[in-house]
Parts: structure tokens; C-alpha cells; sequence
């Protein structure tokens, strides 16, 4: 059964998106995902941060579950996460 909420884009996502959030209409994160992507379909540079993005869904991280067994409920939150950081380099650094 759908639910209607909101996601939320930050940072990198919510340039990409040219938004900071949408509203959905869909049972599970997978649906909502999906969605998001065939709207922002003339958009690849979407869909490439969209890939890297972590999700919490009404405040709990996600982790590795697939999207399609995350279930939503009615006047749930999705954020959408990108990296923020750079992280560590992939190589030392010379010192001096």
C-alpha cells in the first residue's frame, strides 16, 4: 500500500535534483528511488550522486538493506546522503 512523505536532498543531491525535497507516493524506498530518477531522468549527473547516496529513512540509516524490503509509512521522511567529506587520500601525502 502507498504512503505519501517527503525526501529530502542535501549537498551534492540536492544540487543535482535542483531541489531540496519532493514528495513521494510510494511503499517502500525502492519505489521512491525509482520514482526520483524517472522524474530527474534528463539529468544523469541525478542519477550518478543518487548512487552514492546513503539514506536514512525516519531518522534510521539504512545501512546496506536494499531499498525494495524498506518500508515507508504515511508522512514518513527520506533523506538522501551524499558524501560530505573527501575522506582519506588514497595515497600518503609527501611531508615537508
Amino acid at each position: 500500500m502507498s504512503v505519501r512523505g517527503t525526501i529530502r536532498y542535501w549537498a551534492a543531491a540536492k544540487a543535482a535534483a535542483g531541489v531540496a525535497e519532493e514528495s513521494y507516493d510510494a511503499a517502500t524506498l525502492g519505489e521512491v528511488l525509482a520514482a526520483a530518477r524517472r522524474r530527474h531522468a534528463g539529468n544523469p549527473a541525478f542519477a550518478a550522486v543518487l548512487d552514492r547516496c546513503s539514506f536514512v529513512v525516519d531518522g534510521h540509516p539504512i545501512g546496506r538493506r536494499s531499498p525494495e524490503t524498506v518500508s515507508l509509512v504515511d508522512g514518513g521522511c527520506i533523506e538522501a546522503l551524499p558524501p560530505f567529506a573527501g575522506g582519506a587520500p588514497a595515497f600518503p601525502r609527501p611531508r615537508g
